[in-house]
């Protein structure tokens, strides 16, 4: 599971799972609001890897506006 799901999970209280629908529902967000954005947002969940739930390729989504960074 990527580092963004968990720590969503882990700071709202809820399950991955609702996490992992609360990160693509910011993910969809971004992408109507900022249409300029929406390869880059394509890009990232594209290239996360093999750590995903349910297949979206989040993993990379770190990068993206300091999300998941230390």
């Amino acid at each position: 599971m990527n580092e963004i799901v968990e720590r969503v999970a882990a700071q709202a209280g809820i399950s991955p799972e609702q996490a992992q629908k609360a990160v693509e529902a910011i993910a969809g967000f971004v992408k109507e609001k900022f249409p300029m954005l929406e390869g880059a947002v394509e890009n990232m969940f594209k290239s996360g890897g093999g750590n995903d739930t349910g297949g979206t390729g989040l993993g990379n989504l770190g990068g993206f506006g300091g999300f998941g960074q230390k």
